[in-house]
């Protein structure tokens, strides 16, 4: 079931700063002002209009939401689900502000915002089923259903869906990765009985964030405390820029079983979001669905963490995806990005995405480690060699810089799809580098090896046989003198240590950037690759699965 349906939202009810309060959604328009979207050091504060939970402008609700028979489920004599209950019960009805701990036979009245499988950290274990829920006060708590009563209940929940629920009992909530701001969570019992509330006299808020800007986070950062939401642009997605050519790999997303993606609020910090299983499939799909490439991402309930020494965002199993037009914020977000787009664009140069930097000895250790995650390092080390007699260059799709496939008659592109394509020659050439201690193998990657030379790997092929007419396409170009001259020189190169380097596979490691020499090696700032130079990292991606090739072919036009 799609969490993020189009129930998911948009409007404000009720808007606070994020210090722990609640930005509650309704069905009401909230015109967009640049105003509301200024960058602040405080939580940002999107849209606010005050209005009582049933103001005569919001919209009715609508048919019922739970579904299949309407017969009841009975467990121990209790009717536990029912599509057709009496609604003259007003009396026993309470908010969730008036909910105590302990068993309770009053009646509780909510839409369902989102729900998800709780599981063990290490084990895996399945916890039960949590539930983000909202009454009509605009009050949200999180709900559990212990996994023993989980097929009682789930076929006949649908987010954005209201309910009524007797019979339930109050439960501490926990500590850790809150998403709501009550300290009882609404547990259903062994006697709960869940129903449609078909009460049309009764409205309630479509949704709910609470948002937390750079400052928030970074405060929050490895504490396990309550969960936020972050809301920004797009810089890279698993480091590529965004340009209308873009094509997710979701063959190596599944594989990974995670999405990186860099993001920046207005024109503050950049960070870099992990979106993990679940939720990257979703991002994926919302991602196919949108026809190009988004500007605007929203990202609910992400654990703040630091990793290389900087903070980032994780998403959990709570999490949910919104795009540039799926709720309000983000369209209200989109608006002031498209009016702002040089401020959004600008790079402060306190602000920089660094990757740690490391020794040879460093790079290889972090490799054998148990947990090792893929990850990029800064590596200052000296060009010792260009091995030569093997093909130092590949043939690319000229679109996506993916490694071209051979046809029968054209050259072809599995990750665009095309049975057509025009092949381009990128660097793909292994360099022995040393640095005080150590002796490694680098593989130079696609831009990397114009960084390093200053010529483009194209160029060069073109030129070899505009030189060597006769030669064949099954001919191998001999490694340019070009990059013979980079020898003895002392260079800081940004790796990337991958999957296959973790496995084992491989101790090639690989450049995915050449810092250039004029220029001290204080911090990769991938912010400022976006904005000069859109395509840069483009073909960075595909690099770990590219260090064995075949014989590099003349490129060719289909």
């Amino acid at each position: 079931m799609n969490s993020n349906s189009k129930n998911s939202a948009s409007g404000d009810l009720i808007s606070k700063k994020p210090n722990g309060k609640d930005v509650v959604s309704s069905a009401a328009p909230v015109k967009p002002s640049a105003a509301s979207m200024k960058p602040s050091a405080a939580a940002m504060k999107i849209s606010a209009a005050p209005t009582i939970p049933f103001a005569a402008s919001m919209k009715p609700i609508g048919q019922s939401g739970v579904s299949g028979d309407s017969s009841s489920t009975k467990r121990h004599g209790k009717a536990v689900v029912c599509s057709d209950v009496p609604s003259d019960n007003s009396d026993r009805v309470v908010f969730f502000k008036d909910v105590t701990f302990g068993p309770q036979e009053h009646e509780l009245r909510f839409r369902l915002i989102h729900f998800w499988e709780a599981k063990h950290a290490f084990s895996k274990i399945l916890m039960g089923l949590e539930m983000l829920l909202v009454d009509a006060e605009g009050t949200v708590i999180q709900g559990f259903i212990p996994p023993s009563r989980m097929d009682t209940y789930l076929r006949h929940m649908k987010p954005g869906s209201t309910y009524r629920l007797t019979n339930f009992f109050g439960s501490k909530t926990k500590k850790v990765y809150r998403v709501a701001d009550p300290d009882v969570t609404i547990a259903f019992s062994w006697k709960s009985v869940l129903s449609d509330l078909t009460d049309t006299s009764a409205w309630f808020p479509e949704d709910r964030f609470r948002f937390h800007g750079y400052e928030q986070f970074e405060a929050a950062c490895d504490l396990k405390g309550d969960l936020y939401d972050f809301i920004g642009h797009i810089k890279l997605v698993n480091e590529q820029a965004l340009n209308e050519s873009f094509v997710l790999d979701e063959v190596e997303i599944a594989s990974d079983r995670r999405i990186l993606v860099h993001v920046q609020t207005h024109d503050g910090p950049v960070m870099k979001l992990y979106i993990w299983d679940k939720v990257a499939t979703a991002f994926c799909e919302k991602f196919r669905s949108l026809g190009k490439p988004p500007s605007v991402i929203m990202v609910t309930t992400v654990n703040p963490k630091r990793l290389g020494g900087a903070l980032s965002l994780s998403s959990l199993s709570s999490s949910r995806v919104f795009f540039d037009t799926d709720v309000h914020q983000t369209r209200e977000y989109l608006a002031w990005l498209e009016s702002n787009s040089e401020v959004a664009n600008r790079v402060n140069a306190e602000i920089v995405t660094k990757a740690e930097t490391a020794t040879i000895g460093e790079l290889l250790t972090y490799m054998k480690q148990e947990g090792a995650k893929v990850a990029w390092f800064e590596c200052t080390a000296t060009i010792d060699d260009v091995v030569r007699g093997s093909a130092w260059y590949y043939i690319a799709c000229g679109g996506c810089k993916t490694k071209a496939t051979k046809g029968p008659t054209t050259l072809m592109c599995r990750k665009c799809g095309k049975t057509e394509i025009i092949g381009a020659a990128e660097y793909l050439s292994k360099l022995s580098v040393y640095d005080n201690n150590d002796h490694a193998s680098f593989v130079l990657l696609g831009d990397a090896g114009f960084e390093l030379t200053g010529k483009k790997a194209s160029v060069l092929v073109e030129s070899y046989y505009e030189a060597n007419e006769g030669s064949g396409d099954d001919h191998v170009v001999p490694v340019p003198q070009v990059l013979i001259d980079t020898i003895g020189q002392k260079r800081t190169f940004v790796i990337k240590i991958s999957k296959h380097n973790l496995e084992g596979k491989t101790q090639a490691l690989t450049v995915t950037k050449v810092l250039p020499l004029e220029v001290p090696a204080l911090g990769y700032d991938l912010a400022a690759d976006v904005v000069v130079s859109p395509t840069a990292d483009e073909g960075v991606k595909r690099g770990a699965d590219m260090i064995v090739s075949d014989d590099a072919k003349r490129a060719k036009s289909g």
